[in-house]
């Protein structure tokens, strides 16, 4: 293992408390920056030492039982490790204290199998580095879930600068382009397709839309992060709809074939004599598309509504109607009233 008086979490960038995936994600980014192959010259030299640093601090706190022993006692967490082993096992298996087969300080090795990549002539030149993963937010309509839609996704990445080439040094000065650091933010626009019956707030994966690898590196994923738009008709509750559905008294009485508003087309819809407010219609099949290819529902919620005004004509046949016997529809509530408060 390489020495350095700087700590592993340190050199990554991260808390101690850092999960696995942010791990991750801060040395691939943290990679990309410092790869020798976007530098030159003596500034390539440099890197070549931080990226072996970077590996190996990745490489002790990507795993559980490393990143244990290392949090535990520190810089020195191999020697404590093989003598706490030689203790336990002295007098039984002598000669055989310690972790067999310590690591290496070739990086090569480790950066090949987190990465696949393969060296030549045994440079860090060599190395294949996936690209980072991206993500970005995108908002869509409820029509968009049903159908699926197209959108146009601006993407900010970080390549080498083409002023300096990625050696952050432009006739022995810092480069004034990219401000000593090698890199530069660079825009693009892909098309990108988000498939139907995308729930709120989930995160759709796009495969290799990501940030591109270095020297044949995988490139990375782009993550979106879904945000349905409220819609003040449609309500969605999962992969059903909800539709509040105003009716008239006589309507809600009688009973009426009325048109109700679907995600396509309006729809004729009987409503059933005596319905109440708040009774719900089930129209099957009229929701958002589910995983498994199915369709969810649509729910019209009934909403009894007053005329704002009324004629003379109206006028009579309601007080006609209010003469007529009835039972109280209060007296429930009246009668529970009391209970209460004896």
């Amino acid at each position: 293992m390489a020495t350095t008086q700087r700590g592993y979490y340190d050199i990554l960038g991260i808390p101690r408390g850092a999960s696995a995936d942010d791990i991750k994600k801060a040395f691939r980014r943290r990679a990309r920056e410092i790869h020798p192959d976007l530098h030159t010259g003596t500034k390539k030299t440099e890197m070549e030492k931080k990226f072996k640093e970077l590996n190996e601090a990745h490489e002790v706190l990507s795993d559980p039982d490393k990143r244990k022993k290392y949090d535990q006692y520190g810089s020195n967490w191999e020697q404590a490790e093989a003598y706490e082993q030689a203790r336990q096992q002295a007098g039984a298996q002598a000669g055989r204290g310690g972790r067999p087969g310590g690591p290496s300080g070739d990086f090569g090795d480790i950066f090949e199998t987190f990465f696949g990549g393969r060296t030549r002539g045994g440079g860090a030149s060599g190395f294949a580095v996936d690209g980072e993963d991206l993500e970005t937010d995108v908002h869509l309509g409820i029509r968009d879930v049903l159908t699926g839609v197209t959108r146009r996704i601006d993407l900010t990445e970080r390549v080498a600068c083409k002023a300096c080439g990625g050696s952050a040094i432009v006739r022995g000065r810092p480069c004034v382009v990219c401000g000593g650091s090698g890199v530069q933010a660079e825009k693009r626009t892909i098309e990108v397709r988000i498939p139907a019956g995308v729930q709120h707030d989930t995160r759709v994966r796009l495969a290799g839309k990501g940030q591109p690898g270095i020297n044949g590196g995988k490139p990375g994923d782009l993550y979106l992060r879904v945000h349905i738009q409220a819609n003040g008709i449609f309500r969605q509750k999962g992969f059903d709809i909800q539709v509040t559905l105003p009716v008239w008294p006589w309507e809600a009485a009688l009973g009426a074939d009325v048109m109700a508003p679907t995600l396509t087309e309006p729809v004729k819809v009987k409503i059933p004599p005596g319905s109440k407010a708040d009774s719900k219609l089930r129209l099957k099949g009229k929701g958002l598309p589910t995983t498994t290819g199915e369709q969810g529902d649509l729910f019209l919620k009934l909403k009894i509504v007053m005329p704002s005004s009324i004629s003379d004509e109206e006028r009579t046949l309601y007080e006609q109607l209010g003469r007529a016997r009835h039972s109280d529809p209060r007296a429930e509530i009246i009668a529970a009233s009391r209970r209460g408060s004896s």
